[in-house]
């Protein structure tokens, strides 16, 4: 998934903002309790995560694919005073970390845990979101875009995880692996669609932003 070496990552993740304490209880307890960990966001990327969301001030943030909540905690941060964040699991099994760490957070009545498939959820929110984050089932990310899209403002941003895919994209693929055709098209689109300008982040597992035009 990383693409530099240790070392070199090592040198930027100390050279950028510290995590809060929470967020490394967090990381500390996905890692002990709950199954394939590498899923969560870490301490760079969360800020990443964090800095633009500070920048883009969003009234209006939705995510796909919670996990345990750590990449919710980040984007938050940059939320205008009354603002919300949605964020949508199909697993209702890690509820149980993510309340508890939203709860140590304080950002209790501004996040809004929804369980359940994205693409059911999505159609019936009856809002205009300033911020997305996909970060879900890879195969459906060009469904999650369709119904996304056109849920968020002009100028808006729409962040797209793990496009990447462990360098996947760029080695021979194998005819059983429908996870990395689905990123390949779907990146692929994102570069041909012009309803977005779209820029493509090495940032640990690749990190696509598409601004609304």
């Amino acid at each position: 998934m990383h693409f530099l070496s240790e070392t070199l990552q090592g040198y930027i993740t100390a050279h950028s903002e510290n995590e809060p304490s929470y967020l490394e209880e967090l990381s500390r307890e996905t890692h002990l309790k709950v199954i394939q960990p590498r899923m969560i966001t870490g301490h760079y990327q969360g800020r990443v995560l964090s800095m633009l969301s500070k920048i883009i001030g969003p009234a209006n943030i939705l995510e796909i694919g919670t996990y345990t909540g750590y990449s919710a905690l980040c984007l938050a941060e940059g939320l205008l005073p009354n603002g919300q964040l949605h964020t949508i699991d199909v697993n209702e099994e890690l509820a149980w970390i993510q309340k508890k760490y939203i709860a140590k957070s304080g950002y209790t009545n501004r996040i809004t845990l929804h369980t359940g498939d994205a693409l059911n959820i999505i159609p019936s929110m009856k809002l205009e979101f300033d911020l997305v984050f996909i970060d879900a089932e890879k195969k459906e990310y060009a469904r999650y875009f369709e119904e996304v899209y056109p849920k968020v403002r002009k100028g808006g941003i729409i962040l797209s995880d793990n496009v990447l895919w462990s360098g996947k994209v760029v080695e021979p693929i194998d005819a059983n692996d429908r996870a990395t055709k689905a990123l390949l098209s779907y990146n692929q689109m994102l570069k041909d669609d012009p309803r977005v300008e779209t820029v493509m982040l090495p940032i640990r597992d690749g990190l696509t932003l598409s601004r609304v035009v």
